[in-house]
């Protein structure tokens, strides 16, 4: 709760939480309140402009684009959470292995890890797709192991900063096993970088995911996800304009959710930051 009570002082933090909480929330319920099935197809009402009966107005296909889009945030939040899930599982203890005993082992890690971020994050994942093969599935492995070496580099570092403190000595005096000292004393101490960087691979993950089903290399038709519908939609960014802005709207506010968050989560976890009412 007081990290909550921080996060609604701060701006920042408020806004992100907001467009968090309503973006996490049409995810949740969306696929049950949609007024129409994202994947019906009425072609005599094709491309239509907002109006009423179509709040945000219809694709080529005369699907109605309000229920592609909340039908949408649940597939784009499912992929960050495995995307997120995967970097995390895997780049955590990997960091923190290679931070705390360092030698011949951290040289190891740290060649592959630089040998991945030697390639950008989306370019790794649009390799890894194309050995995978092309489907939404594998997309959300190949986000969440381009993410690997962010995770893993940024947890090797912050025990690094941590293993000399004198807590840490004080736990070795007293006869502290080393599996009870990294989980107990050494990983509690050094995550609070590790959740921030949560929330910023999570906004990474859903445009990273959006721009492989873009290429095409992600969700295929008639999946009513947010890259693959600006994919199918940017033929008609002229004549109907609707039918990019409003998947890009929903994802450029879940992006910006999350980016806040983030901000104002680094600004709460950072023990220099004083708060004021």
């Amino acid at each position: 709760m007081t990290l909550l009570r921080h996060l609604l002082r701060s701006r920042l933090g408020a806004l992100g939480l907001i467009l968090v909480f309503v973006v996490v929330s049409v995810a949740i319920f969306g696929p049950f309140i949609t007024p129409y099935n994202p994947l019906a197809q009425d072609f005599t009402s094709s491309l239509q402009h907002p109006s009423w009966e179509h709040l945000m107005g219809t694709d080529v296909f005369g699907r109605d684009i309000l229920s592609r889009v909340m039908s949408g945030a649940h597939i784009s939040l499912l992929i960050g959470l495995i995307a997120v899930a995967i970097g995390f599982g895997f780049g955590v203890p990997i960091g923190l292995l290679s931070g705390f005993y360092g030698g011949w082992f951290d040289v190891l890690v740290q060649r592959v890890i630089d040998a991945l971020m030697a390639l950008p994050g989306v370019l790794l994942a649009i390799v890894i797709v194309s050995i995978l093969g092309i489907s939404l599935q594998n997309a959300m492995i190949a986000v969440g192991v381009s993410i690997i070496p962010v995770f893993a580099r940024l947890m090797r570092s912050s025990v690094i900063a941590i293993k000399e403190e004198e807590f840490l000595e004080a736990a070795r005096a007293i006869g502290v096993g080393q599996v009870r000292m990294l989980v107990k004393h050494v990983f509690l101490n050094a995550c609070s970088p590790v959740l921030v960087q949560i929330s910023y691979q999570y906004a990474s993950s859903i445009l990273w995911a959006a721009g492989l089903s873009f290429l095409g290399l992600g969700a295929q038709p008639p999946t009513p996800e947010w890259g693959a519908m600006l994919a199918g939609g940017r033929t008609y960014i002229i004549t109907a304009p609707h039918v990019i802005t409003f998947p890009g709207l929903a994802m450029m506010i879940a992006i910006l959710g999350f980016n806040l968050l983030g901000e104002a989560l680094r600004d709460v976890l950072d023990p220099r930051v004083t708060f004021y009412k």
